[in-house]
């Protein structure tokens, strides 16, 4: 994995440099849709050789399309094929080649249709950059040595590069894309487990599902058969979705459109939803007519975080639960009738933990936020009665700082975290749970009417106990104050020092 990181950084370094005067989200698509040409040629080239080598064997043809559908590997046309397209790469026509190749492997598999980038000819595009791109893609598969998996070392640096650009795209970045540590937290506190359906109905670039399959094939020790279902607004955030589970080999059904206001999966139950709808959107609309999604309160129309709740409520299973991320505001606002309306989550026991995040986790926006954990039915025989009873953390304290503007959590982190939480829900294998000043607090219903159901963990963790290091307070006030004083001298003779400096070369203040 450490190869992999520096290989990714290596990747984003020279790629950003090819990227001259051109803005990060116009560039993203550009390296974006070769990373994915070049992963499901490499895909197609592998069972290739195989089918190629065993046909006198087997009978089986190389260029038969059936061969790859049968193994969920993409046909790959021979003009669409990476080992071709390099070849042309020094070509001036480099960029229709690669426009024709989009299309013709959308031609050849309707799942892909209307999904590919296909703008590779512009003229505004530089086609010796472009060359040079593809050459420096190219060499991905050269850091597998030979290992067989290359197609894998293309999944992370796909993955690798959302983020960065991301990063790079600043507040339009965020809105297709949940910050890794984020999504991990989410992932780890529910543990979603094989053989069942996640939800997210503003699922972005798809990183939910990405991470849900890795922890199902990181516990399960296989690849977890989930079944899959998104729901994305904006057309261009869909069509990286599409991509970036497919190059990780996740078959799933997402739709466009507007969730809140054109449901695709209008009857759907799963067993848990993920997701990071946009914060306090003020522009929305929802559907009237779904009655059963508003039987907690009619969200105001000017914020929709308790129209995401109710929706995603909505779409829980008997013993479904849910890890939303919402700003912190929805933990407290009584604006119209958002106080009502978790008021009625709270006494139908639906809010199972809430968790308090740190700041500048975010790439678009500093808005605190904070995770929202609901659960249908909290008396599951699998773990602890907790009826009537939720769960406060509060993380605002952990997470390193990765850049100057940017905080991540460590995988360190991030267990405390689901640890906490499945101790608290009684797992078998877990420990006991113990309320952490400081950190954590389980509180029953009856504490939270008390504070006028407001959700904000610290109003129920108790004070961290700072230990006594035998210092008398008067002492140390003392001390601070003398320590003041000095450092007031000190700026004060420093002052007059440049002052007098100042004087002499004949500047009056």
């Amino acid at each position: 994995m450490t190869n992999i990181l520096e290989l990714e950084k290596t990747l984003w370094a020279a790629a950003d440099k090819l990227r001259n005067n051109m803005d990060a989200a116009e560039y993203k698509h550009v390296v974006l849709g070769l990373i994915f040409l070049k992963y499901i040629s490499d895909a197609f080239d592998e069972l290739y050789q195989q089918l190629d080598a065993e046909k006198d064997q087997t009978g089986a043809d190389p260029e038969d399309k059936d061969e790859y559908t049968a193994e969920r590997v993409f046909y790959v046309p021979p003009s669409a094929r990476w080992k071709w397209l390099q070849s042309r790469a020094k070509l001036p026509t480099i960029g229709k080649d690669i426009d024709d190749a989009m299309d013709a492997i959308e031609k050849d598999n309707v799942a892909l249709k209307g999904v590919l980038p296909k703008d590779y000819a512009r003229p505004a595009l530089d086609k010796q950059r472009l060359g040079e791109l593809i050459d420096l893609i190219g060499s991905i598969s050269l850091s597998s040595n030979g290992s067989g998996k290359g197609k894998d070392v293309l999944g992370f640096v796909f993955e690798y590069f959302l983020g960065q650009f991301a990063d790079a795209e600043g507040k339009k970045g965020g809105q297709f894309y949940t910050p890794q540590s984020i999504v991990k937290v989410l992932v780890d506190v529910l543990a979603p487990a094989p053989e069942t359906r996640i939800y997210d109905g503003a699922c972005g670039s798809g990183g939910m599902f990405v991470q849900s399959e890795r922890f199902i094939e990181m516990h399960e020790h296989r690849k977890g058969k989930v079944s899959i279902f998104g729901q994305e607004s904006n057309p261009t955030t869909y069509k990286l979705a599409k991509m970036n589970l497919a190059i990780r080999g996740i078959d799933a059904k997402i739709e466009l459109g507007d969730t809140l206001m054109n449901d695709k999966f209008p009857d759907l139950k799963v067993d848990y939803v993920i997701a990071n709808p946009p914060f306090n959107v003020s522009d929305y609309n929802i559907n009237k007519a779904e009655t059963h999604k508003w039987k907690y309160g009619i969200p105001p129309t000017g914020n929709a975080n308790y129209a995401w709740l109710q929706h995603f409520i909505s779409k829980l299973a008997p013993y479904g639960t849910a890890g939303i991320v919402l700003s912190n505001g929805s933990m407290s606002s009584d604006i119209a009738t958002e106080g009502q309306i978790r008021r009625e989550l709270i006494e139908n026991d639906l809010v199972d933990c809430m968790v308090a995040l740190p700041s500048q986790l975010f790439y678009n926006t500093q808005i605190p936020a904070c995770l929202w954990f609901l659960a249908r039915n909290k008396t599951n025989g699998k773990f602890r009665n907790r009826s009537n009873e939720t769960l406060f953390i509060d993380a605002r304290e952990l997470g390193i700082m990765l850049s100057r503007k940017q905080r991540g959590l460590t995988d360190n982190d991030i267990a405390k975290i689901a640890d906490t939480y499945h101790n608290w829900r009684g797992k078998e294998y877990q420990e006991q749970y113990k309320d952490v000043p400081g950190f954590c607090k389980s509180a029953n219903v009856q504490e939270i009417r008390k504070n006028n159901y407001i959700l904000t963990p610290g109003r129920y963790i108790d004070f961290k106990e700072f230990e006594d290091d035998g210092v008398l307070f008067d002492d140390k006030m003392q001390k601070l104050t003398a320590t003041l004083k000095e450092q007031m001298q000190m700026a004060q003779t420093m002052d007059e020092a440049i002052k007098a400096n100042l004087k002499k070369i004949g500047y009056e203040l």
